[in-house]
């Protein structure tokens, strides 16, 4: 599973990309967390509203997120 945090480094997109990170962890699920920072990728996702979560390459989500939030995601991904 590839995971990607869509953020341009502002306290939002860091503490998301923590927080996939620790779900992750908590899930014990095999998945490589990459952060995005090159707006011109970022603009390739269509998304308007940072930090956005992509998996698989399928955005799923926008906007903060808490650790559970994470969880649920990718439970049900």
């Amino acid at each position: 599973m590839e995971i990607k945090v869509l953020g341009t480094g502002c306290a939002g997109c860091k503490a998301l990309y923590a927080n996939v990170q620790e779900a992750v962890t908590e899930l014990g699920i095999e998945a490589t967390v990459i952060k995005e920072e090159d707006l011109l990728k970022i603009i390739e996702y269509n998304v308007m509203t940072l930090p956005a979560l992509v998996i698989d390459g399928k955005v799923v989500a926008k906007g903060k997120m808490s650790v559970s939030d994470v969880k649920n995601m990718l439970s049900n991904h």
